[in-house]
């Protein structure tokens, strides 16, 4: 019987899988590690082929998603986690979610994390918040925390992929919809995970057209989902201001490069809930409503450029 499966992607990260690896140890529960090396070139294989007590799976070069569902399918825990590679877990974390997922019968253990700057060696806490709408938490109503922080029943979360068409925003997709599916939950007090920030290659760290699709594509997070609560009959006013809080800030920054599609994700919002107050100066309000979101953001766009300073200095 295998009480926990940690499901770990990775991809050229052998500098920081064996201490993922190794946070996943634990005393106190039956912890089985499942690595799936999605077509590394820097020995990860070779490593992995020298760790017996690591279920080691290699693929082609498919990307993250297909990588947690090859892990997924290999998983024999009654509970499962997401970590990545160049992430570790906090002692102690496993053995007590796991003590309080049996005690309450949890779907989801819930928890807090840490953000670990390296380099400076600076830590930062991020407490669980406690919500009274796990939903509109997830939305955005409060800090909705990290989902490799969380500890979820396997076969709650077994018809919930990982979706490769919201390959940047996928495990912000995967809570919102096991979110949807009524949890039971339980807070687990503590920080469960650590979440490293460093100069490496990361999908969450983007630039010019990447960044540009992940901000569409949490636009069509937030879209798809309150279309599935809309269906279901529980998208309560709540939970539309969350939703609409949340994607607000995301639609202004795609504006300034991609504005047919910022207007078109206004407009929605604006549809969504029709009592929003965008966060802006009166005079930009009163832009939007005499001159319309897309007009509004170019002549932003362009009095921004007028006012940068000159590259350079005045000529001598």
């Amino acid at each position: 019987m295998v009480d926990i499966s940690i499901i770990i992607p990775t991809f050229n990260r052998l500098w920081a899988l064996p201490r993922a690896v190794e946070s996943c140890r634990s005393d106190g529960c039956t912890v089985e590690v499942i690595v799936v090396d999605d077509g590394s070139t820097d020995g990860t294989w070779g490593w992995l082929q020298e760790r017996k007590d690591v279920v080691s799976i290699h693929q082609a070069n498919w990307g993250k998603d297909w990588a947690v569902a090859t892990g997924m399918a290999a998983a024999r825990g009654t509970y499962v986690r997401y970590l990545d590679s160049d992430d570790w877990l906090k002692p102690g974390a496993n053995e007590e979610q796991f003590a309080q997922a049996r005690q309450t019968n949890a779907d989801i253990v819930v928890a807090g994390y840490e953000d670990y700057f390296e380099g400076s060696d600076r830590t930062e806490l991020h407490p669980w918040m406690d919500c009274d709408d796990f939903i509109a938490q997830q939305l955005g109503e409060v800090s909705f925390s990290h989902y490799s922080a969380f500890m979820f029943r396997r076969e709650f979360v077994a018809d919930i992929p990982h979706r490769q068409e919201f390959a940047l925003r996928d495990d912000r997709l995967f809570v919102l919809e096991a979110a949807i599916k009524g949890p039971r939950l339980a807070v687990y007090g503590k920080p469960a995970f650590v979440h490293r920030h460093h100069r490496q290659e990361r999908l969450q760290r983007t630039a010019g057209f990447k960044k540009d699709l992940a901000d569409w594509t949490t636009i069509e997070v937030y879209r798809k989902v309150v279309g599935l609560l809309e269906l279901a009959g529980e998208l309560s006013p709540r939970r539309k201001r969350a939703a609409v809080a949340q994607i607000w800030p995301v639609v202004r920054t795609l504006a300034k490069t991609q504005p047919e599609v910022a207007a078109a994700a206004a407009e929605w919002i604006f549809k969504l809930d029709p009592a929003f107050v965008p966060p802006v100066r009166k005079s930009i309000r009163w832009a939007y409503d005499r001159l319309g979101f897309r007009v509004t953001e170019r002549l932003i766009g362009t009095l921004t450029f007028f006012r940068r300073p000159p590259l350079s200095g005045p000529p001598a």
